[in-house]
């Protein structure tokens, strides 16, 4: 008030929560995010399924898809979101305990809140326990140098574990493995680098998913310009043309003057013989196959047929490059730049039967490959292709670090005593928060117990008892309800994963915790 005036700050528009009616707010919209994926996470985890409003139906149980899909308004629930989709951009998997932390941490907070805790004392708390958790997660890594297959092949397999494709996790986990091995460039120095894009992922209704194949090549949503080409190239001579086969019109303006039939029957005569012309050339190279960027004329899809030339037109030019990585050829621009030194070479080019697909395979070092999933509706396969790329993602990870984790909540009932027993050591209210930094991670073995049909107190206080007689991998066996040793189950996790998690989580709640006003402006609607 000034003289007995009001002064107004803000819009009337503008929403504003302040103390703890904002700290309230945010807490209660991370654990409703948290609630809406916990049920999904490990083997024996639900599906959601989620309908557009245009009818599309979505059935998974992978995380980062179900927060995507879901319309969110709370700027809260937005940060645990994004938290979400960090993570699966970054790592690939892990998206499910990232946003079960980030909930199990603002749940930590508002007891702490009612205790007349600090958020300041809170966020430091959970910075020093987020500290000691990544020191003992260096202490419980396991260590692999070079391509450990059977290491791998047991990341993936735990990726894949609890999806659709688990029927046959053993045959698209080698396959997945197999991949990533054949695109990794060895440096030097030892380091292995691997660019995602160099595997794809492509999808086909029919057939049944156990006929999903690694092709060491490229698979192309394409088929043959003409029905005349063959439909199989055995030993193909691959060139790749940027460059339309096609008369183009010139740079500038030009007229031509015909006055007699004799005059157009030439002119159409030379066109002909120019279109004739290009695709005599592309033969005395030596090519079997074109595939060009841009169109090919009519005239030049006969000749090519005619001599017995595979060709595909409108090629995608982030397609034909990665064509030119599996296949060794060079793409140029003109026919005239077409040589033998320039082709590719493949085993096999091979339109697919009923559907618009065509394989170049049999490639000598491929740099890129594809994994060809099938099933019998679109709900089912992307649903497999979203689990073959997280399998994707982790082994890729593993492999780059050569770092490793046991799963089964093994590892969080360590961080758990280990945070417990380092909260001891400091004084003061800090000490509090560093002991709910510990408490959050009994929320995986809770949330695998309760998913799996368990009473989760019980196999808590088992777990502990295990990790307290030195058993480090002791684990939740989801399946028998026993707690065995998970590295000789074979479930194992890439550390990156677990260190992403736990990251993400701890800055988010920390940053969430010390927001005490929220000003939310709303959008005025027509009339008001």
């Amino acid at each position: 008030m000034l003289a007995g005036q009001p002064v107004i700050i803000l819009r009337d528009n503008v929403d504003r929560s302040r103390g703890k009616e904002a700290q309230r707010s945010n807490i209660m919209a991370a654990k409703a995010i948290a609630g809406a994926v916990r049920t999904t996470l490990g083997p024996r985890g639900m599906d959601k399924m989620l309908v557009s409003p245009g009818g599309n139906v979505v059935i998974t149980n992978d995380g980062a898809t179900i927060l995507h899909e879901i319309s969110v308004q709370h700027p809260g629930a937005k940060m645990v979101v994004e938290v979400a989709e960090t993570q699966d951009e970054e790592v690939g998997d892990g998206t499910t305990t990232a946003c079960i932390l980030v909930g199990a941490l603002m749940e930590e907070a508002e007891r702490m809140l009612d205790q007349n805790i600090h958020p300041t004392v809170i966020a430091n708390g959970y910075r020093l326990g987020m500290m000691k958790a990544m020191e003992i997660l260096d202490r419980l890594t396991i260590r692999a140098s070079g391509e450990d297959r059977d290491l791998l092949l047991k990341v993936a397999n735990t990726a894949v574990t609890g999806k659709s494709i688990e029927a046959v996790k053993d045959r698209v986990s080698g396959m997945v493995v197999e991949a990533v091995c054949t695109v990794a460039d060895h440096k030097e120095d030892g380091t292995v680098a691997i660019d995602e894009d160099d595997i794809f992922i492509k999808t086909m209704i029919g057939d049944h998913m156990e006929d999903a194949e690694l092709v060491r090549g490229f698979i192309i949503d394409k088929t043959r310009v003409d029905k005349a080409m063959p439909k199989k190239m055995e030993n193909a001579r691959i060139a790749l043309l940027a460059h339309a086969l096609e008369i183009t019109k010139t740079q500038v303006s030009a007229k031509i003057k015909i006055t007699s039939s004799d005059q157009m029957e030439a002119f159409a005569e030379q066109e002909r013989a120019s279109l004739r012309e290009m695709a005599e050339k592309i033969a005395a190279t030596g090519a079997t196959a074109v595939f060009c960027q841009k169109g090919i004329a009519d005239a030049v899809q006969y000749h090519l047929a005619k001599q017995g030339i595979f060709a595909i037109q409108d090629f995608p030019e982030k397609e034909l490059k990665f064509v030119a990585r599996a296949t060794g050829a060079t793409i140029v621009n003109k026919v005239e730049d077409l040589s033998d030194d320039v082709l590719g070479t493949a085993a096999l080019i091979e339109e697919m039967k009923d559907v618009v697909l065509t394989k170049i395979t049999g490639c000598e070092n491929p740099k890129t490959v594809s994994i060809l999933l099938k099933g019998s509706s679109q709900v089912f396969v992307d649903e497999l292709e979203r689990a073959v790329y997280d399998a994707k993602r982790v082994v890729m990870d593993a492999l780059e670090d050569g770092t490793y984790i046991v799963g089964g909540a093994s590892v969080d009932t360590e961080l758990l005593l280990g945070i417990r027993d380092y909260a001891a050591s400091v004084g003061g209210r800090t000490q509090l928060a560093i002991e709910a930094f510990a408490n959050v991670f009994e929320s995986i073995p809770r949330t695998l117990a309760e998913n799996s049909g368990y009473d989760p107190i019980d196999k808590i206080v088992e777990l502990k008892a295990a990790h307290a007689g030195g058993q480090k991998y002791a684990g939740l066996n989801v399946y028998t309800g026993e707690i065995v040793d998970m590295f000789e189950e074979g479930v194992i996790e890439p550390l990156r994963v677990k260190k992403q998690a736990i990251q993400s989580a701890a800055e988010a709640a920390s940053m969430l915790i010390r927001v005490d006003d929220m000003m939310i402006t709303q959008t005025h609607r027509p009339g008001q």
